[in-house]
């Protein structure tokens, strides 16, 4: 967005200076049509009069020493027409000598025009002929080169002092597209905080009264949402604490059951029951966490993690990775491995986990590998498997599965850390879990 705001600001300005010159351009050149209607008619008035006032033969010489400036003067013929239109400017020369000179315009032919300095640039105009009687009878063929226009300044200064503008021009439009995004980037900063931390500290309402207003609305639905979450979290903990005593009397008089087999079923059916209580509320629990985030050692929670499961009797086995942190809600990072760890050993008879680090956008990032040796899991169903309650397995059997919930929870917790949960199907056979989190480099 910033780059959109920056080109438009410096495409804007340079359209800006680019008119502002071209109009530069043509008021200079209607300066210079003036400037030919004033002075060089003075010019010819005064070399009119000393022609005038000169005898005849003394004309040529006068006329082969005095200075042009833009004029040639060539004798005609006496009988000259004066029947052809008047041009404007011959009127205002004929007003300016007076009645005594008979001032008429004269064809004008580009061969009879004098020509032009060499790299010369004149108005778009042409050279204006016009035919001067004098007192004594002689006709003068006058005429008139249109005024020189200026060729656009691209010396060697003019162009540094047009860099210079364009970096000054480019720098300005920068800070003032920075300035604007600004607010837009901590917000966006913000929105995507929010989604890994409900309870982050509001944003300060500062700046702008635009800002300010969209700041107090971001503010205000992060509060809505934290209190949405808490009223779910809450009402979830208290369902659960209410049913477990009724579950535990229930339990109690199942044991009087007299049929054994029924007996059984009973009891499968009320565990069922009791564990899916308990994942709803851990799922309630993954999304609103109040555990504060701190550097840890991946290295030791895995392996506690890992010897935890081997003494429980799982097949876990573990490659270390010494020396790195990360920066994690320890106990909401230990639930996520847990259940990943869990998912392999039950439906892949074992897990084999092992660490690596690795650079994802320019940045260190931590690649925890889980892998079984199952079935896998099909392409088509690796994103639906971590929807809450989806189970690839259709039974409610304790032996084939739990409530679909172990998935769903350990990618809250993932996304919580800024991390991700890929699943990838091995060549050899298996299922591999690949949980990425970002490193955090000691200061």
């Amino acid at each position: 967005m910033w780059g959109r705001v920056f080109g438009a600001l410096l495409i804007g300005v340079l359209l800006s200076a680019t008119l502002t010159v071209w109009l530069a351009f043509g008021e200079r050149e209607k300066t210079l049509m003036q400037y030919r209607e004033s002075h060089s008619i003075d010019r010819i008035e005064q070399l009119i009069s000393a022609l005038d006032t000169l005898p005849t033969a003394n004309r040529e010489s006068f006329l082969a020493t005095a200075p042009r400036l833009g004029l040639q003067v060539t004798t005609l013929p006496e009988n000259i027409s004066d029947t052809g239109p008047r041009s404007d400017y011959a009127r205002a020369v004929s007003e300016r000598l007076g009645r005594n000179f008979r001032v008429l315009s004269l064809p004008t032919d580009p061969s009879t025009c004098p020509r032009p300095p060499k790299n010369a640039v004149l108005m778009r105009v042409p050279c204006e002929a016009l035919s001067i009687t004098l007192h004594d009878g002689t006709v003068l063929r006058l005429t008139v080169m249109p005024p020189k226009t200026p060729a656009p300044p691209l010396r060697d200064d003019f162009i540094q002092y047009f860099f210079l503008f364009l970096t000054f021009i480019a720098v300005l439009a920068l800070i003032i597209a920075r300035m604007t995004m600004r607010p837009l980037r901590h917000m966006a900063e913000a929105a995507t905080a929010l989604g890994q931390d409900i309870n982050r500290p509001p944003l300060p309402e500062k700046g702008a009264s635009e800002i300010v207003t969209a700041t107090r609305a971001f503010n205000a639905m992060q509060a809505r949402i934290r209190h949405h979450i808490s009223q779910r979290t809450h009402m979830l903990a208290a369902i659960t604490h209410d049913l477990q005593t009724p579950l535990t009397r229930l339990r109690l008089r199942l044991e009087k059951v007299s049929d054994a087999e029924l007996r059984e079923k009973l009891i499968g059916d009320l565990s069922a029951m009791q564990m899916m209580i308990r994942e709803g509320l851990d799922l309630a629990r993954s999304i609103e966490s109040s555990e504060a985030r701190r550097p840890l050692d991946i290295d030791s929670l895995l392996d506690s993690v890992c010897s935890d499961a081997s003494e429980a009797g799982q097949d876990v086995s573990f490659s270390g990775l010494p020396g790195i942190t990360v920066l994690a809600k320890p106990q909401a990072l230990r639930r996520c491995l847990t259940n990943l760890i869990d998912n392999a050993v039950k439906y892949g008879h074992y897990a084999k986990v092992s660490m690596s680090k690795e650079k994802e956008g320019g940045k260190d990032v931590l690649q925890i590998f889980i892998r079984d040796g199952g079935t896998g899991i099909p392409t088509e169903l690796q994103e639906k498997v971590f929807e809450p309650f989806y189970r690839m397995e259709t039974s409610r059997s304790r032996e084939s599965g739990g409530s679909g919930l172990g998935l769903t929870i350990a990618q809250n917790i993932a996304q919580q850390h800024d991390g991700q949960l890929h699943l990838h199907n091995l060549p050899e056979g298996g299922l591999e879990v690949r949980l990425t989190l970002p490193i955090q480099n000691p200061q």
